[in-house]
């Protein structure tokens, strides 16, 4: 956004800076006329103010849009002063550019050394001794460098400058640049921090709060005891050389007063030596050559800035660094506190977990890659009879023989490899017979590329004497159930064999009617009690998971269901199968699980109808998504979860046979694999059954055994 005025277009920024440029243009000019007013004759002014308020004025503008008129305006004001007085036209053009090239140098060299610091680049104070060094550093190269092209240009274009002038400049350039350099310095770097913070003079000085009164006293006393003393020695007629002794004085101010204190002090020490010196009072008048009395004087002031600079400095130093550490210890006790925290809440979870592994059921051990036992449970000693982590010589097959080296589970799983859930059987001394259980292998990797492997031991001794005992009943059930069942089925079958030769009867065919109503229902008690057979193997029965490939599975039963359809004259199924991979599951039960869906969909086709399927499937790391879709007759609205009850059956008076078991079975069985199953329907017409399975990591391509492949 920019500002018109007069028909020029002027940045708000540029503005500003112009403004600042104007002042420290006038401050400038003004420093100047000061030192020639403390002119002792013999080309000797005391003292030079303006060199110090040209690096103020360059260090505040040192990214200022009009530091190019910044330039022009020192360059012009210097060498107009120096001809005003009595310099020849081309000595004070030397003299002016002398003065740029003085500032210039003195930027340069304090950026490269104090980036960190107000005006070269940063915007911190002065704030340790090593800050001052830099600023004196700085300023007596720029210094002594401009001095030595002054006495060559003095030289080329006038009769001469004379060296000990150009050195005794020298010290009053860089007293003036320490006391009123270091001042600007602090001062900018403050004002630059209120701005940054939104705030004003008035609001920090508000912020403060007033000050102790014994804080006020103690400032106001060694103020009128360091005046007291210059004005005692400077002011006397005698002239006693006692100005060195104080340096006490500002021993005093250094070690006691803030740093601004410490600036204001030193600039009013060295306006009351410049003052008595020459009104020809003080040590220093007795000095008769005049640019050593100059050169005495400016390094005086210098001394006594640099003493309580140094020491000023230096305590804001050590308080910095004491409140570093400080704050360090206070973060360390902190960092303490949360250690402590921390490990007990470790402990407490370490202790938690021990007592959780303890009170387990289950035995665990944890095996390292050296084949050594480091973990067990109480469980784990108690079935292996106390030797569990020294001998593992009881794990036998389940049929009783030894297991061959390299077998077990958990060797498995120290080599990195696939260590599914086994059987195995578990001898131990003083026990009469074996216990089964079922151990199941977890690798651990460590960094090092070994393993380590947490292996569980889970009891199904009792489940596998319930799955005896539920295989011994279903084999009762078959024999005291079914049998009958084949006694009223071979007798209805002679009884309407012996209504053959039967002469016609007006009861006759109310006979053979009720023959076959006793088949029908004789049909449904077998389907039912294979369904409930079913259903209970499913239920109970063991899962031993394997690899499974869905192409081969599918293939078989879409084969088995195409004989099935010729040799009954009923529509031949379609199959349209994508690319399937395998799953890690029980094989039984996962033919069974697809042949009861193939056969829903089968039946369930609208009469005159071919039924076709479509069969495919999706996978991920974990798990492997099978899909079926048939063309059939649906499933009737709000039904599509509970057709997967016990005994539910979606269409009763449609005239399709079922017991309602076969989805129940179905569901059963997908989520003792961990997975689900789910019943939509197709937009195209008909039924989509999604369930999901277990990966088994690697797709088998589909085989072809003469059914089309989608």
């Amino acid at each position: 956004m920019k500002t018109v005025e007069r028909g020029i277009a002027v940045a708000p920024g540029y503005g500003r800076s112009l403004v600042r440029t104007t002042l420290f243009a006038l401050a400038y000019a003004g420093a100047c006329y000061v030192g020639r007013r403390f002119w002792l004759g013999y080309e000797v002014n005391l003292v030079w103010p303006a060199a110090g308020v040209a690096v103020v004025w360059f260090c505040a503008h040192r990214r200022a849009p009009t530091r190019r008129l910044d330039m022009l305006l020192l360059t012009v004001i210097l060498g107009g002063m120096d001809w005003l007085t009595g310099y020849a036209p081309a000595g004070a053009v030397v003299a002016g550019f002398v003065g740029l090239i003085q500032v210039t140098i003195f930027l340069w060299l304090f950026h490269r050394w104090g980036p960190h610091l107000w005006g070269a680049g940063g915007n911190a104070p002065l704030r340790s001794p090593r800050d001052l060094w830099i600023l004196l550093g700085a300023a007596l190269a720029a210094t002594v460098a401009a001095k030595s092209l002054n006495v060559l240009g003095q030289g080329s274009v006038t009769d001469g400058f004379p060296i000990l002038v150009s050195a005794m400049s020298v010290a009053r350039h860089m007293a003036s640049i320490l006391i009123i350099g270091s001042a600007g310095i602090c001062a900018g770097a403050a004002l630059t921090r209120l701005r940054a913070e939104g705030r004003s003079i008035a609001d920090r000085w508000r912020d403060r709060g007033p000050a102790s009164p014994w804080r006020v006293a103690e400032i106001a006393g060694i103020y009128a005891l360091g005046i007291a003393g210059y004005v005692a020695v400077f002011a006397s007629e005698n002239h006693f050389p006692l100005a060195f002794a104080l340096i006490g004085v500002t021993v005093l101010v250094g070690t006691r007063l803030s740093t601004p204190w410490v600036l204001a002090y030193n600039a009013l020490v060295w306006v009351v030596a410049l003052w008595y010196t020459v009104a020809g009072f003080g040590p220093f008048a007795l000095i008769d050559d005049v640019v050593l009395r100059a050169a005495v004087v400016q390094l005086f002031a210098v001394m006594v800035a640099l003493v309580g600079l140094a020491l000023a400095l230096g305590r804001d130093e050590r308080r910095a660094l004491l409140g570093a550490l400080a704050q360090e210890k206070a973060e360390l006790a902190a960092q303490k506190i949360e250690l402590a925290t921390q490990k007990a809440e470790i402990t407490h979870h370490a202790d938690l977990l021990a007592a959780i592994i303890d009170s387990m059921g289950d035995g665990l051990a944890v095996i390292g890659p050296d084949r050594r036992v480091t973990l067990t449970n109480p469980a784990i000693t108690e079935l292996f009879g106390g030797r569990a982590g020294t001998d593992w010589s009881g794990l036998c097959h389940v049929d009783g023989t030894r297991y061959a080296e390299g077998e077990l589970a958990y060797l498995q799983a120290l080599a990195g490899e696939d260590a599914p859930g086994v059987d195995v059987l578990v001898h131990h001394q003083g026990a009469s017979d074996g216990r089964v259980v079922r151990v199941t292998a977890t690798a651990l990797p460590h960094p090092d590329g070994t393993f380590s492997t947490v292996v569980l031991f889970h009891d199904v001794t009792a489940e596998r004497r319930h799955r005896d005992e539920l295989t011994n009943f279903a084999g009762v059930v078959a024999h005291d159930l079914l049998n009958p069942l084949a006694s009223v089925d071979g007798w209805t079958m002679a009884a309407r064999d012996s209504l053959g030769d039967v002469p016609d009867h007006p009861d006759l065919d109310q006979a053979r009617d009720d023959l076959a109503r006793l088949a029908r229902a004789s049909a449904r008690m077998r389907g039912l009690i294979d369904g409930l057979l079913s259903y209970a193997t499913v239920r109970e029965a063991t899962v031993a998971p394997a690899r499974v490939s869905l192409a081969e599975t599918i293939a078989d039963i879409a084969l088995a269901r195409t004989d099935a359809a010729v040799a009954s004259g009923t529509p031949v199924p379609r199959f349209v199968i994508g690319e399937l991979p395998s799953v890690q599951a029980d094989p039984v039960l996962v033919r069974q699980l697809i042949d009861n869906l193939v056969g829903n969909a089968v039946k369930y086709t609208a009469p005159g109808v071919v039924p076709t399927l479509r069969i495919s499937a999706t996978q991920d790391e974990a798990t492997v998504t099978v899909n079926i879709v048939d063309n059939g007759i649906g499933i009737p609205e709000g039904q599509h979860e509970a057709i997967f009850g016990n005994f539910y059956r979606a269409h009763v008076d449609s005239g399709y046979l079922g017991t309602g078991l076969g989805l129940a079975i179905c569901r059963r069985i997908v989520e003792r694999h961990g997975g689900t199953i789910t019943a939509t329907d197709d937009p195209g017409g008909g039924t989509r059954v999604t369930f999901t399975l277990p990966n088994g990591v690697v797709a088998d391509r589909p085989v072809s055994r003469g059914v089309r492949r989608g």
